[in-house]
């Protein structure tokens, strides 16, 4: 399949590592000008540095800007007033009894990875329907479907993005603008890596945490190892392209059979 995205604009929110770059040189090498987001010029100038080596003649513009405020999407909309593909990727997540998340982290993980997602789709929806063409994708998790003991507070927040990806679909009916989520499975980040070794005997080699990772806290997971970002990726590019046009109001998954069910 020929995915040609030569013209159209993307914004991918928390692209500087892990999923979210992935997910910017995926669309980056359909052709598609890509923003790269984080909340550190450093770091953002870094990850586009990378995305400019990956994908010779890429289009990339960077934005530093902290996505999960109102002060950042603000920005965002001042440097890209017009976006074709909107991402929402940004996300945070940490291991934590479910009893001693505080009600500011509770508001916290509602802020950054829900509410961060409205803000920016509230921000470019009418230009996509205005125009009649338009994508917008939020980065769910399996967190959505099984929630985690081990964070609560974090699979709370991705089955919010299940219920706010369906209702803005709806809002873009027979619009030409299609809206869906992507439910990641548990994949191989650095975040995640740590994550890892904090459930596992961190003087384990990689390899072997990985394993004893999925057999003790993934067994249901039908790939039996994480998958790669760019497995992610593959996804996101398809529903970003032409070729997606009749897929709206979704929840695909790419988690590796990790959800046993048929549907979501």
């Amino acid at each position: 399949m020929h995915i040609d995205l030569t013209g159209r604009t993307a914004l991918v929110t928390g692209s500087t590592q892990g999923i979210g770059a992935a997910i910017a040189t995926g669309l980056a090498r359909a052709g598609a000008t890509v923003a790269v987001n984080g909340r550190k010029p450093d770091k953002v100038e870094v990850a586009a540095d990378v995305l400019r080596a990956n994908v010779p003649g890429a289009r990339v513009v960077p934005l530093a800007a902290d996505l999960a405020t109102e002060e950042g999407a603000e920005r965002a909309v001042d440097l890209l007033p017009n976006v074709d593909i909107l991402v929402n990727n940004l996300g945070i997540f940490e291991s934590k009894d479910a009893l001693e998340i505080t009600d500011d982290e509770w508001r916290r993980y509602f802020e950054v990875n829900v509410l961060s997602a409205v803000r920016l789709t509230r921000a470019y929806l009418p230009g996509m329907t205005a125009r009649s063409w338009g994508r917008v994708q939020y980065i769910a998790s399996d967190s959505a479907i099984v929630t985690p003991i081990e964070m609560i507070q974090y699979g709370m927040s991705k089955t919010a993005l299940l219920a706010v990806s369906r209702g803005f679909a709806k809002k873009a009916a027979g619009s030409g603008v299609t809206v869906n989520s992507v439910i990641a499975g548990p994949t191989h980040t650095g975040g995640v890596e740590d994550f890892v070794y904090g459930l596992v005997d961190r003087s384990l080699p990689w390899e072997e945490a990985q394993r004893v990772f999925m057999r003790e806290h993934r067994p249901q997971s039908l790939l039996q190892r994480l998958i790669e970002p760019e497995e992610i990726a593959n996804m996101v590019v398809y529903l970003s392209s032409p070729q997606a046009s009749a897929t709206t109001g979704g929840a695909l998954r790419v988690d590796g059979g990790y959800v046993d069910a048929i549907l979501p």
